[in-house]
């Protein structure tokens, strides 16, 4: 049974990805900040899917707890085959010289440091295994700036980087390195964003069918079933209606 590590996965992208390998059978160490949510998700993946399940509570932006989680997992929770390198947010939308710089340190911490973290905690384990494949969740913030991004964009600028970073570094492990740029996506995402305006946050897909979850789910798990010669290594994924960061074509 393969072991897969997704981290962030308590609602969106990292949720949806839990249960799609679930789903097909995949032993599960899943993380995020919040423990309730965090445990009922296990409950239901081992109820539901059968599979084992080990829920590590931690926040990504902290150094010791990421590598105390990892480096204290059985020699069986060990032989990690895939790393969902999910966990990020954005806060607030705001002009450069107007943002919290609150904002700025929280995006950078979890969306760089923590990436970092977790990304290298893991490699560390595959690298005696000579296998493994770490997908990266970046965005197409991380293509294209846009107006009121700055640091967000920025964050997934470095993302991009990284992936770039880490295929070359891996490549004489044998580790595969996948990068998955998500467009418009209808989550938790804006409305964390936005500090919780719902009506902000749902007029941000006003007038298309936006992807959702499951669809970067479903696109994140393909990746991992091609032949163990084959690497994906840069997707942007967007709907039918965006094609790129500035044009949409809402109806």
């Amino acid at each position: 049974m393969p072991i897969t590590f997704i981290t962030g996965a308590t609602s969106g992208f990292g949720k949806a990805a839990a249960e799609k390998f679930a789903a097909n059978g995949h032993a599960l160490i899943i993380n995020g900040r919040r423990e309730d949510r965090l445990q009922a998700l296990s409950n239901k993946l081992q109820e539901q899917y059968h599979v084992a399940v080990l829920p590590l509570v931690f926040d990504v932006r902290d150094q010791q707890a990421v590598f105390n989680a990892v480096q204290g997992l059985s020699a069986e929770w060990q032989q990690i085959d895939i790393l969902v390198n999910n966990a990020g947010l954005a806060a607030g939308r705001d002009f450069f010289n107007e943002a919290d710089l609150n904002d700025w340190n929280t995006m950078v911490d979890t969306n760089i440091k923590g990436f970092m973290y977790v990304a290298q905690a893991v490699s560390k384990l595959m690298v005696p295994l000579k296998k493994g494949h770490i997908i990266n969740i970046g965005s197409i913030a991380g293509k294209q700036v846009y107006e009121k991004g700055n640091v967000y964009c920025a964050t997934k600028h470095a993302v991009d980087a990284l992936n770039q970073a880490m295929r070359i570094d891996l490549l004489r492990h044998n580790i595969r390195v996948t990068a998955i740029h998500p467009g418009a996506a209808e989550t938790e995402f804006s409305l964390v964003r936005l500090k919780g305006d719902a009506k902000a946050a749902s007029e941000v897909y006003t007038g298309m069918k936006a992807l959702t979850a499951e669809d970067i789910a479903e696109t994140i798990y393909w990746t991992t079933t091609l032949p163990p010669h084959v690497c994906v290594n840069d997707m942007i994924v967007t709907c039918v209606q965006q094609a790129d960061a500035f044009y949409y074509n809402r109806v």
